[in-house]
């Protein structure tokens, strides 16, 4: 094959999955279709709460309905095609495919982590500065922070997928993992990377940093109010309202640090695969519980939900 992007472009990729134990195949496949159906079947139910309770139409839960949402588009983009290649013998993915799937995963695994900022601008806003909520956070501002999170995290999708379909692929196609992600993709290319890889840590950095900052920011800005707070009930109920979006932060961004914020050398992919399980599919899947079972309101709301559903 000569080395020419075209004749890449033409070729299929081949996506060895979790495990190439052939015994491995049926029981990964129970276990992620069950991990699947339970994580769109929970946000399903997460978003039909928040709109059957009007008083779940706060900031914060129209961002979390959003999140949801995401959530189960995120994991669209990756479960089902990675159940189909468990089952199959072949295991391919078109080169287009690949560059689609990888577009679809930047794009929405970065507007979650802008919308997980956007949440804890709002707890921000609704701890330090109460008498001024309704203002700051009003309905168009939530809009245009949602709008922005898409639009900037589709831009730099973009720009990814556009640099990725320049590089040319020349001796393997097997992609050491269950998804198109960058680094395994880069790792075959036999283009010169490195001036790409400075490009793309430089604007990655940027893209994932700025969110990440924002919220660690914002928490700052929290435990100082909150300390401030003379009762020891005062300071539990402030920062009670913290607490499912800290847990779901945390489970977020450590896998993501973890796998990404290392150069392309030290990338294991038997480790980096478990890693990137833990934000593609298990965090999506306990978004829904870790808001619902430490949260009343949002306990009355699936509450509302189920009565209606049985009247």
């Amino acid at each position: 094959m000569n080395n020419h992007s075209s004749s890449s472009s033409t070729s299929d990729f081949i996506l060895l999955g979790l495990s190439s134990n052939p015994w491995m195949q049926k029981p990964l496949f129970s276990i992620f279709i069950i991990m699947y159906l339970v994580t769109v079947v929970g946000n399903v139910l997460i978003i039909l709460a928040i709109r059957s309770d009007s008083r779940l139409h706060t900031p914060m839960y129209f961002f979390l309905s959003n999140l949801s949402f995401m959530d189960i588009c995120f994991t669209t983009v990756i479960v089902p095609k990675m159940l189909v290649n468990l089952l199959s013998e072949t295991k391919t993915i078109s080169y287009v495919g690949c560059l689609v799937q990888m577009y679809f995963f930047m794009a929405l695994g970065n507007t979650d982590s802008y919308l997980l900022a956007s949440m804890a601008i709002d707890r921000l806003v609704a701890i330090c500065n109460p008498l001024h909520y309704d203002v700051v956070m009003r309905p168009q501002r939530c809009l245009l922070m949602l709008l922005g999170s898409c639009t900037i995290s589709h831009l730099h999708a973009l720009f990814r997928v556009l640099l990725m379909s320049r590089l040319s692929f020349c001796a393997s196609h097997v992609i050491k993992h269950f998804f198109c992600d960058t680094q395994p993709v880069l790792k075959l290319s036999c283009s010169d990377t490195s001036s790409s890889q400075i490009v793309v840590m430089t604007e990655t950095l940027a893209v994932i940093v700025t969110p990440f900052l924002c919220i660690l920011f914002s928490y700052l800005r929290i435990i100082v109010t909150v300390l401030r707070i003379p009762s020891a009930a005062g300071k539990w109920k402030a920062f009670s309202t913290c607490g499912s979006h800290l847990t779901v932060v945390a489970l977020f961004y450590g896998s993501i640090i973890y796998v990404y914020f290392r150069p392309l050398s030290m990338y294991s992919v038997v480790k980096d695969r478990v890693a990137t399980v833990m934000y593609t599919v298990v965090t999506p899947m306990m978004n829904p519980f870790i808001y619902s079972l430490r949260n009343k309101d949002m306990k009355r709301g699936l509450r509302k939900l189920m009565d209606r559903v049985h009247s």
